[in-house]
């Protein structure tokens, strides 16, 4: 067990990605205005991390939070649904498998379903007093004794299945925007009863009043689920029983929360947090900062905001989402743990590349920055995907393995 000591992890989810024309040939870390985040590359320890291996690439927001907190996906990983679920308060018993239920919205004027193509994975970033009503009318049509489905937040839900059909192979929305449903519904030996599910919630859906009232507001209607990523209830030791640390989270998606909750870690409330753009960047600093003086040895941030950008194709909003996190949440903690500890570190990285120009996840190595007071001289000027590349000074390829490195540093 490691001696206790202080240290932040920022996740700014999504911040990777590739070069984009608009912005001159720079990804946005390269065109962010960041002074903090690139003063602590140019003091700290840069290098490249894989967090996602290559035959868990379905379920990479999951994956690469798991091992970003020092968990080996390989052997812990049991699906983001789950962990969903747990933040919802959900309880699940050994025979039940958890699905995401995404609020999504279909093209209309196709007969068939499977002609229709998925047009956003938000539905418009639906409200969660519109989306309750939605889900609370699916299972009252669509739910039986085995089959029930819980409110989340925004487009964001939960399926529960008791003794579901089997496993098939899903696909996450987000990565399959502007492409034909039949494509990429439920496949293999059982997927036609989750196929049939998704089919049959559009014909629930599309006439309900609260998209009636969506479409009237030019807003998109929220008129299929989608259902991806199942997974059974995980096993995890405590994060204190292998780190010796009291842990806290500060996140606002229901996935972050259920990793916190598995692994036995405090939960922060955050006023004015969403999973998107509009997020109060302030307060995640604020809560970060909180939950120190409350006595946590390690605090993991995470925000969503850059990975909602990327798949919503917003290219000034990601810039921006990058340099408010910068400004309010990475400025804020390092000042206030640079005046109140003599010793800590800092690691800030993405958790994966997700791609303006696709709109969807991206895979394979992200950089990261790690800073530990009193600093060094690197020879990174602006943290970014690039120069880390060509400049890292380590390249860790079991991204597992990164948290404890930090901890040794």
């Amino acid at each position: 067990m490691l001696n206790k000591q202080k240290i932040a992890v920022i996740v700014p989810d999504g911040m990777a990605d590739s070069e984009i024309f608009e912005l001159g040939g720079k990804t946005p870390m390269e065109a962010a205005e960041k002074p903090c985040m690139d003063m602590l590359a140019q003091k700290g320890y840069c290098g490249m991390a894989e967090f996602i291996p290559e035959n868990m690439i379905a379920d990479a927001s999951a994956t690469a939070n798991l091992a970003i907190l020092g968990y080996d996906p390989k052997i812990y990983s049991k699906g983001r649904s789950p962990l969903e679920a747990a933040s919802m308060g959900l309880e699940m018993n050994p025979r039940d498998t958890a699905f995401r239920c995404n609020l999504i919205t279909l093209s209309e004027k196709e007969p068939i379903y499977g002609d229709k193509k998925i047009i956003d994975h938000s539905a418009d970033e639906i409200s969660t007093k519109e989306a309750d009503a939605l889900i609370r009318d699916l299972n009252k049509k669509l739910g039986t004794g085995k089959i029930r489905f819980h409110t989340g937040k925004s487009y964001r839900h939960i399926l529960l299945w008791e003794d579901c059909p089997g496993e098939c192979v899903f696909t996450g929305p987000h990565d399959i925007l502007g492409k034909h449903a039949k494509d990429y519904l439920p496949s293999g030996l059982v997927g036609e009863f989750y196929a049939k599910l998704m089919e049959t919630s559009y014909e629930v859906l599309k006439g309900h009043p609260i998209n009636l009232n969506r479409r009237e507001n030019q807003k998109r209607p929220a008129n299929s689920i989608w259902l991806w990523s199942p997974g059974t209830k995980p096993e995890m030791p405590a994060f204190k029983s292998r780190f010796g640390l009291d842990g806290s989270v500060v996140a606002y998606v229901d996935l972050i929360k259920g990793l916190g909750i598995y692994a036995g870690m405090n939960l922060a409330n955050v006023e004015g947090a969403t999973g998107n753009f509009g997020t109060d960047y302030k307060n995640k600093g604020l809560a970060a900062i909180g939950e120190f003086e409350k006595g946590a040895d390690f605090v993991f941030v995470h925000i969503e905001a850059p990975d909602e950008c990327g798949h919503r194709r917003e290219i000034e909003n990601k810039v921006k989402s990058i340099e408010k996190i910068d400004e309010m949440v990475v400025k804020p903690i390092y000042r206030y743990m640079d005046s109140s500890f003599d010793e800590f570190k800092m690691l800030v990285l993405p958790d994966h590349p997700t791609c303006l120009s696709t709109g969807a996840h991206s895979y394979g190595p992200v950089p990261f920055l790690l800073y530990k007071k009193g600093g060094t001289i690197s020879k990174i000027g602006n943290f970014n995907e690039k120069s880390v590349s060509e400049n890292c000074d380590i390249f860790m390829q079991n991204g597992h393995e990164l948290l404890n490195f930090a901890l040794d540093f």
